[in-house]
């Protein structure tokens, strides 16, 4: 006991430190957003602003004559519409291929999935965009939720829940003369709450900072997000230090509010699902 203690202090004491490390860049962003120019040159390390300055965010209200509204409300639509598109194809996906393996064309679609987890989506973005203009799909909101609905981590994740279910529970339901919808509704989509949720949140995850993929999509500013309007703000003509912090603030906020918020669900879908695969 008395040696355990001395390990426990010097394992909190650690992990304090990491922990500092990490947070200190994002809350030395949430600060810049509230200074001036000289106030960030003079004490750089400061963290509480002497005067808080909302310059910054009165700058940002209104970008490339867009409001910063319309980047918000285009950020919550695609991240949303994207969010639940993923879900249903991947998740009817994974559990199709799951129930019958051996039908023509899953093993090579499985397969497939699995490749794409290898590139990111810079590789990717010429042949969509080849797919997108042969639609008429390009500058449209409809082009970008589909494209950010491409999930092959989120499949992953959904296949191994599966896999993980004891091959008895779907046999007695079978025995029942339960039918395939059945047993997916009533028992299946039950057990998955977990990974349903961790899936939920790390698309919201991804597709929230997505910022590549849209603005090759986009054919307008009236379809960026907010991590594309952060971009605007670095352009030839200078840098907007204190808009970049500002804007960068708004967007990366709604993203931890949500992590710190439900990070118990996401580890427990990764244990009920991934581990177990």
């Amino acid at each position: 006991m008395t040696r355990s203690l001395p390990i426990r202090i010097g394992a909190y004491t650690l992990a304090t430190v990491v922990s500092i490390f990490f947070v200190f860049p994002y809350l030395w962003m949430l600060s810049a957003s509230f200074k001036d120019t000289d106030s960030i040159l003079t004490a750089p390390l400061q963290l509480i602003p002497e005067t808080f300055n909302f310059d910054a965010y009165r700058d940002i209200a209104v970008m490339s004559g867009i409001p910063l509204s319309t980047y918000i409300w285009n950020s919550v639509w695609i991240t949303f519409a994207s969010t639940v598109f993923t879900l249903l194809t991947t998740g009817f996906g994974a559990y199709a291929i799951y129930r019958a393996p051996n039908l023509p064309g899953f093993g090579l679609l499985r397969v497939g999935f699995l490749l794409v987890i290898m590139y990111p989506y810079m590789l990717l973005v010429l042949p969509v965009y080849l797919v997108m203009f042969q639609l008429g799909l390009l500058g449209t909101m409809t082009g970008i939720i589909l494209f950010l609905s491409v999930g092959p981590i989120q499949f992953f994740l959904f296949e191994q829940f599966f896999r993980s279910i004891p091959s008895e529970v779907i046999e007695a339901a079978q025995m029942d003369k339960a039918s395939e919808a059945k047993i997916l509704l009533r028992i299946v989509a039950p057990m998955a709450r977990p990974v349903v949720m961790t899936v939920a949140l790390i698309t919201i995850l991804l597709n929230w900072a997505q910022w590549f993929p849209i603005l090759v999509i986009s054919r307008s500013t009236d379809t960026y997000t907010l991590p594309v309007a952060l971009l605007s703000l670095n352009s030839e003509l200078g840098v907007n230090f204190q808009g970049i912090m500002a804007l960068a603030t708004l967007t990366t906020l709604p993203v931890v509010v949500i992590y710190l918020m439900t990070q118990k669900y996401v580890i427990e879908g990764m244990i009920s699902g991934a581990v177990k695969g």
